[in-house]
């Protein structure tokens, strides 16, 4: 066994280090920001940004022991990602059974996303292994045949509330785990409900005690922060788009039909009216895996913030299911395996995350302490700050920022609505000394329908705004624009214009 677990690790380990040198994005400059400062202010700091710490706060760690370049800080997400590997062996182990096991241990080395988010410096991969121990624990402590130790309904609800400290679409997980642990308990005997009706106590009350200190702030990050950036998920981004992120784009076809006759053999396994514990754990998981993305689907709908990336909490019990109903359907479920192996092999994503390390790398050299650069996209001002070289000043669409770390999202679009190149840009123009330079950042838009959230509209309609009354200044005059036309295509793309003051 550790010597096919250390092959899965490896084989793991060569489709998700390939892009471990690649820039940063947007993101990953308010993962380093937001890091880069004295461990008790993170906290702090986060009620302007809206996510948990503690992601942070061991990246903090980490980048102390290390560094912030990419190769560092991509490496921490790398071995999170890793580590999901021989802890999906053990979860799925643990509940269906050693063929489930190693179903489980092969199709989270081989998961496009995982494989992803393995190099990127954000929480995601974290969340994977977070979320993965927690749905195990959970099918451990609550649809066992007989009653568990007390130490596993205490372990699950460790695990879920470090994962809630971790990412906040954890909170969707746990309430999908609530309900579905309410069906379990109605399905029980009844001389089994009294310790059931205990345990679930002791899991859930504990999550909720220790989360209970991060309730204010996350009530205040929801009625301040948000994600404007977002908009309301459509059916589309249900049904074809999550599927794809969860299992990938050739396979999830492949994976649905032969888990489905696994499911069912595992269903069909109960003896008379009850179910065996295997056959809980595949209807507990289930309600878990669905319930989760329906519920953050839900309540994208009330309040925008539906992203892609966020379904990394969903990821875990996809594949527990997946693992279990491929391991039961035997001779096909094999079959389905290696299909799905070949075709995650050929799901790739982008290599390219943003063009802001190459357009720091072409005007950084001409910038001198004092000069100003001006980013119309605020959360662009930490992953800038980043790359540019030290002693500039960085203004937004509000005027000179002072923490260029973290991007403030609190009442942002109504911030943002009161802004005007005339108020908030001309004292930044005024300011500038003859002979210093400014440094217009702006995003280059390819695709409009991505600009049509609140924060993202503002966003565009204020860079051709400013852009316009930079241009229309006689005092400035450009010397250089950086990517030059024609432009290709790109990830989160941004444009720098150099430009010099020459009069008062």
């Amino acid at each position: 066994m550790p010597v096919g677990l250390g092959l899965l690790v490896a084989l793991s380990l060569g489709v998700k280090d390939a892009e471990l040198n690649v820039g940063y994005w947007v993101d990953e400059g308010l993962s380093v920001g937001i890091a880069d400062r004295p461990l008790t202010d993170i906290p702090g700091v986060l009620r302007q940004d809206g996510s948990p710490p503690l992601y942070y706060g061991v990246l903090h760690v980490w980048v102390a022991l290390t560094n912030s370049g990419e190769k560092a800080t991509h490496t921490l997400s790398l071995l999170f990602a890793l580590a999901a590997v021989p802890v999906a062996f053990w979860g799925a182990g643990l509940v269906f059974g050693r063929r489930s096991a190693w179903f489980a241990a092969v199709l989270t080395a081989l998961n496009p996303y995982i494989s992803q988010y393995a190099q990127e410096t954000r929480m995601y991969s974290l969340v994977v292994l977070l979320s993965l121990l927690a749905t195990s624990l959970y099918l451990r402590a609550f649809a066992a045949d007989e009653r568990p130790a007390r130490r596993w309904p205490a372990l699950f609800g460790l695990s879920l509330a470090v994962g809630l400290y971790t990412h906040n679409w954890m909170l969707f997980l746990g309430i999908a785990m609530f309900v579905a642990w309410l069906g379990l308990l109605a399905l029980a005997p009844v001389a089994e409900r009294g310790w059931r009706l205990r345990d679930g106590a002791l899991g859930f009350g504990l999550a909720a005690l220790l989360y209970l200190p991060w309730v204010p702030t996350l009530l205040f990050q929801a009625a301040h922060t948000g994600a404007p950036w977002s908009r309301k998920p459509g059916y589309e981004d249900l049904t074809m788009q999550a599927t794809h992120r969860l299992l990938g784009h050739t396979a999830w076809l492949v994976l649905v039909v032969a888990a489905g006759g696994g499911v069912v053999t595992l269903i069909r396994a109960g003896r008379g009216r009850q179910l065996t514990a295997q056959g809980r754990a595949v209807a507990a998981v289930g309600i878990v895996a669905v319930g989760t993305v329906l519920l953050a689907y839900a309540a994208s709908q009330l309040s925008p913030a539906w992203a892609m990336r966020y379904l990394a909490v969903a990821v875990p019990p996809f594949l527990l299911l997946v693992a279990a109903g491929l391991a039961a359907a035997r001779g096909l479920g094999i079959l389905g395996l290696v299909i799905v192996s070949i075709l995650w092999g050929y799901d790739v994503w982008p290599t390219t995350k943003s063009n802001v390390r190459d357009v720091a790398a072409a005007v950084g050299p001409s910038l001198s302490p004092g000069d100003v650069v001006v980013s119309t996209q605020p959360e662009q001002i930490p992953v800038l700050h980043h790359y540019l070289p030290p002693g500039l000043r960085y203004a937004t669409l509000t005027g000179y920022v002072k923490d260029v770390g973290v991007t403030d999202w609190r009442d942002g679009v109504e911030r943002l609505e009161a802004t005007s190149a005339r108020r908030d840009l001309k004292p930044v123009l005024d300011g500038l000394e003859p002979g210093h330079r400014l440094v217009l950042v702006t995003p280059i838009i390819f695709d409009m329908a991505r600009w049509r959230a609140p924060w993202t509209k503002l966003v565009r309609l204020r860079s051709e705004e400013f852009s316009q009354f930079v241009s229309n200044d006689a005092r400035f005059r450009p010397t250089a624009v950086y990517p030059p036309l024609p432009r290709k295509r790109g990830p989160n793309p941004v444009s720098a214009t150099v430009l010099v003051k020459t009069t008062e």
